[in-house]
């Protein structure tokens, strides 16, 4: 591991955690799990459903991290993990449900740097969260991992098991669909 990979203070967390000992890992999922809820809830849009998601993923990352090699961040390799998981609980669900997941979005409102972006943030939140919803989950996962995390288009690729170039179709696509929906409903309401 390289000192950029962790958190220097996380570094020793980290170790112990591997070696088995289950109160740093409890450290660890202190420091990560909001951001694994988050996640989670972005990608499911259904807070019980994103609750079953994060808690999965951490007892995921549990069992396998004696086998973290540390090539990626802590918090990226819990990333993939918390998507693998989302994407697998979502279709079980759907597949279970007699009824259609109800997808409404509820996702927790970050404070704005001022009170007037933070009013027109939170005019624009739900009408992009609702044109999320309206993208299939392999344009929704690359939009939420760009956009949102930051992710490269190579570690996007290579999580999803797809080319650079198909990553960067499919976001281009995502953004064009969010693009014509957010436009259509500005000339529906004008």
């Amino acid at each position: 591991m390289t000192t950029g990979e962790v958190r220097p203070d996380e570094q020793d967390v980290l170790a112990r955690a591997r070696a088995g000992d289950q109160d740093a890992f409890t450290e660890l999922v202190r420091a990560h799990q909001h951001e694994v809820y988050t996640l989670a809830l972005r990608l499911v849009a259904d807070r019980e459903l994103a609750g079953d998601v994060t808690q999965e993923a951490l007892i995921r990352a549990w069992r396998a991290l004696p086998k973290f090699r540390g090539d990626a961040k802590f918090s990226t390799w819990l990333h993939r993990i918390t998507v693998n998981v989302a994407w697998s609980l979502r279709a079980k669900a759907r597949r279970q449900a007699a009824d259609p997941i109800d997808l409404t979005p509820h996702d927790p409102v970050a404070a704005g740097p001022s009170p007037e972006l933070s009013g027109e943030g939170a005019d624009l939140r739900p009408r992009l969260l609702s044109a999320l919803d309206a993208l299939t989950p392999d344009l929704r996962s690359v939009v939420v991992l760009k956009d949102v995390y930051g992710w490269p288009h190579r570690e996007i690729a290579d999580h999803l098991s797809i080319t650079v170039t198909a990553a960067k179709v499919r976001l281009h696509r995502a953004r064009k669909r969010l693009q014509d929906q957010l436009w259509q409903e500005v000339e529906g309401t004008s």
